[in-house]
């Protein structure tokens, strides 16, 4: 008589959350003051710009990066 093997559930492969992407912004002021700031929950870089343009003030100009 052979053996009969116990069935198992069968393995689902771990799902990972895929990372969001990190940006860094750069900001120059209209007083000439430059800070930097890396921006963590945005969607794509559009995101990012708008989330920075909406928590600083008197911004002359704005570069958004994709941190690798």
């Amino acid at each position: 008589m052979q053996r009969q093997r116990k069935q198992t559930a069968s393995r689902r492969p771990t799902l990972t959350a895929a990372a969001r992407p990190e940006f860094t912004a750069a900001v120059r002021y209209r007083s000439g003051a430059r800070e930097l700031f890396r921006v963590r929950n945005a969607d794509d870089m559009n995101d990012a710009r708008a989330v920075v343009l909406a928590e600083l003030e008197n911004v002359e100009s704005l570069v958004i990066a994709l941190r690798n």
